[in-house]
């Protein structure tokens, strides 16, 4: 499927309850699938998450509503080639950009449910980032950045908009974050922050400057965002 970009100027998530007849009517499969995960990744940790739906798009401006479930849900659906379409996964990304214009992105750890994978600093949202009955994504990056880079929100300035990309049942809404670095000491000041990590959630950060610095491993989403930045 060809990755749909739009420029977003506007969010209105709002989160309500909405009791998902996936999550409920194929419970014990679910449970069952994520043992199975559990066993091969002892690290998982059945939390909350939240995931989309009802997506309204008027111009730059983007509503959906969101609903809180368990991550073995989100897990089964996805492994299992999303079931229910009348949901999405929306989430917000970070794309740090150095000084001298190259993207920065991380290659996570072998113990993350998405290891080798290779993207932007990003995350299911859960509820720790709802703030007054509504999904805070530019919040939810701050997060994210943090966990996995050790920048703070002190360290870059958001671009004003956001470019969403979407992807089937993924919504990735992205935003610029630029960095008053080079990218090189970007990247050996995220490398040192990984190294005196126990466990980091990353197991090496990439530089994308040019078309050809894109890799098999980077999701469509993540490609179809920098083919288009580097255009």
């Amino acid at each position: 499927m060809t990755p749909e970009i739009l420029r977003i100027a506007t969010l209105d998530l709002k989160v309500k309850p909405f009791a998902w007849p996936f999550a409920g009517e194929r419970r014990g499969e679910i449970d069952a699938h994520f043992a199975g995960k559990q066993r091969e990744k002892p690290e998982l940790w059945n939390g909350r998450v939240l995931l989309g739906r009802n997506t309204v798009r008027s111009g730059e401006h983007l509503a959906a509503d969101f609903f809180e479930t368990d991550f073995a849900s989100f897990l089964a659906w996805r492994d299992w080639g999303f079931p229910d379409r009348g949901i999405f996964n929306g989430f917000g990304m970070g794309a740090l950009q150095s000084s001298d214009g190259a993207f920065l992105l991380g290659e996570m750890a072998d113990h993350t449910s998405n290891a080798g994978r290779i993207y932007f600093p990003a995350g299911t949202p859960d509820p720790d980032d709802v703030k007054d009955g509504a999904l805070d994504l530019a919040g939810s990056i701050v997060r994210e950045i943090a966990e996995e880079t050790g920048l703070d929100a002190a360290d870059y300035s958001m671009d004003a908009h956001w470019t969403c990309v979407l992807t089937g049942p993924s919504a990735a809404l992205i935003r610029i974050l630029h960095v008053d670095l080079t990218g090189e000491a970007l990247r050996a000041r995220i490398e040192a922050n990984l190294a005196a990590e126990t466990k980091p959630e990353l197991r090496a950060v990439h530089l994308v400057r040019r078309r050809a610095d894109i890799r098999p491993a980077m999701p469509g989403f993540v490609s179809a965002f920098l083919e288009n930045q580097l255009a």
